[in-house]
């Protein structure tokens, strides 16, 4: 017998929904912060977060493993950032409610720069490096929002990380935590606009 397309359409289906029309997101913050110092509110086109303390942000329908990509569409408001906070997304979450969370996380800051992390329980790594600027980043600025489209591509062997259709960096699949939930990473005091967010796996 055939296996049925139904889990795989009924995936595909749920992608295709707008970010403001799926299940809600459950705010994960460092330490000791609660989640209700957060802000999470349905704004079109998508969600506005506005953070105190630093943050994840995920839904468990956003879940992969395999080979896929993760796309995010983020606008940095003026008046946050400007001490240089970082914002971006993370993936391969994994055991995220408990002290052992685990996720690998790509960040963009309003001065052009960007990283990536590592988390495992309360260690944190830089994988690629310290703060590195890229003219492909979208810089904070006082007139409006500053828009970034960040995309991570999980491959068999690789993982390559894009802004704006450029890739900053790449690198083994084996270094980083790659299987479990993707979501949003925000530090202290930023407001963000989450435009779309997309998690398809590789075709």
């Amino acid at each position: 017998m055939r296996p049925s397309p139904l889990p795989t359409l009924l995936l595909a289906a749920a992608l295709a929904l707008p970010v403001a029309a799926q299940a809600p997101w459950t705010v994960r913050p460092d330490g000791s912060a609660r989640p209700a110092e957060v802000r999470v509110e349905a704004r079109a086109p998508g969600w506005r977060f506005t953070s105190g303390p630093a943050s994840i942000l995920s839904r468990a329908a956003d879940s992969a493993s395999g080979s896929y990509t993760v796309t995010a569409r983020l606008q940095l408001f003026p008046g946050s950032g400007a001490h240089q906070e970082a914002f971006g997304v993370f993936i391969g979450g994994r055991d995220l409610g408990a002290a052992g969370q685990r996720y690998s996380y790509f960040l963009v800051r309003g001065d052009g720069r960007w990283k990536v992390k590592l988390r495992r329980g309360a260690a944190v790594s830089d994988v690629a490096g310290d703060w590195r600027p890229s003219p492909a980043i979208v810089a904070a600025k006082p007139g409006g929002p500053a828009t970034n489209v960040l995309r991570v591509i999980v491959a068999a062997d690789q993982v390559r990380f894009l802004v704006n259709g450029t890739e900053v960096w790449s690198g083994a699949r084996s270094a980083l935590e790659t299987s479990g939930v993707a979501g949003i990473r925000l530090n202290h005091n930023l407001s963000v606009q989450l435009e779309s967010f997309a998690v398809q796996p590789a075709p």
